[in-house]
């Protein structure tokens, strides 16, 4: 009965490293970037397309601080208008509660 829920094929851990050179990467992409600039093309290669990983992240911190009127002020201002909202319900209430009573039928 033990045997009816074992897996024939047991997981095994299967990793097939991968050599990775920066140094030739760069080279590679910094001879591809002045093939581009010259306007020498290799039939066959890749187009030259610039790194792209930093530019992404450096544009959204440069966008995130153009934001207009974004440093922390519109969630002070919706605290504090949420307070003002509650105080003036609770006046109201405690005000004209015989009334409120009066209209739920209490």
């Amino acid at each position: 009965m033990g045997r009816m829920f074992e897996r024939k094929d047991t997981r095994k851990f299967d990793l097939k490293p991968r050599y990775w050179d920066p140094e030739k990467e760069e080279r590679d992409e910094r001879e591809k970037r002045v093939k581009a600039e010259l306007g020498i093309q290799e039939d066959g290669k890749d187009v030259y397309i610039p790194h792209l990983d930093g530019k992404f992240r450096s544009l959204y911190q440069e966008r995130k601080a153009n934001r207009k009127g974004y440093n922390g002020q519109y969630a002070v201002r919706m605290f504090l208008i949420l307070i003002g909202v509650f105080l003036i319900a609770l006046y109201l209430i405690m005000r004209h509660s015989e009334s409120l009573f009066h209209f739920f039928g209490m």
